[in-house]
């Protein structure tokens, strides 16, 4: 089965390239990408539907996602 644009990754490669195997991690990830996508859309949508251009609105997505820092490093 091949993941849509809005599916989860079929694998989440894990920090040594392996793939997560922790069935609760899985289970947390897939929950967490099913929130993230639906806020996204929704706010996607808001946007275009009170006039945003489209374009815009997808660097200001991609910018927002590119900006969050690492749990792993000290703010």
């Amino acid at each position: 089965m091949s993941a849509g644009p809005l599916a989860p990754p079929e694998r989440w490669p894990g920090a040594d390239g392996q793939p997560i195997s922790c069935r609760e991690k899985l289970k947390m990830l897939a929950e967490n990408h099913e929130e993230v996508a639906q806020v996204l859309r929704d706010a996607f949508e808001d946007a275009v539907l009170m006039g945003v251009d489209e374009a815009a609105m997808r660097r200001v997505l991609t910018d927002l996602v590119a900006a969050l820092p690492s749990p792993k490093r000290p703010a």
